[in-house]
């Protein structure tokens, strides 16, 4: 399913709901990101944790895992959208925006604000009252980034690792 085209540098690419076929593309756009290559690299058990991932994404309707699609066809960007009902503000519904990755050959084009444009579009379509997201705090360049389309750095985040 095709939700969006953008031009950039020239040609087209389109926004369209990840397939299980594009789960090596995505594996490498995110092992790409320097932060993450250690512990992204698909090891001896390849790319099967990947694969019960995207299943549980796909199968989820409050999920959309999105890939930006090169006119060539190549994987060149993605997020993954969660629609996340709550009680907190009247009952509000939030749209959590994760894991947004560009190719790095095509950044600073506007292709990461296209993506995060359509994505609060999305939001609104699925009456959202407000769309999040995190960042890691290492990364000083994305959120300077959000803070141009908008986003406030309103919270501290905690993770405990499992």
């Amino acid at each position: 399913m095709q939700f969006a085209t953008f031009e950039a540098g020239g040609s087209t690419l389109s926004l369209r709901r990840a397939q299980r076929d594009d789960l090596t593309g995505l594996v490498a756009l995110i092992a790409a990101d320097s932060l993450r290559a250690a512990e992204e690299t698909p090891s001896g058990d390849g790319i099967g944790p990947y694969v019960r991932a995207f299943e549980a994404i796909d199968a989820d309707a409050a999920q959309t895992l999105t890939v930006l699609e090169s006119a060539d066809g190549r994987v060149v960007g993605t997020m993954q959208l969660s629609v996340i009902p709550g009680l907190a503000r009247r009952g509000a519904t939030r749209m959590q925006i994760e894991a947004v990755r560009v190719s790095e050959e095509l950044r600073g084009l506007g292709l990461g604000s296209a993506m995060i444009e359509w994505a609060v579009g999305r939001a609104r379509d699925e009456g959202a009252a407000l769309v999040q997201l995190t960042s890691d705090a290492r990364r000083i360049d994305a959120h300077r980034f959000y803070e141009r389309l908008g986003f406030e750095a309103s919270h501290v985040g905690f993770k405990l690792f499992l």
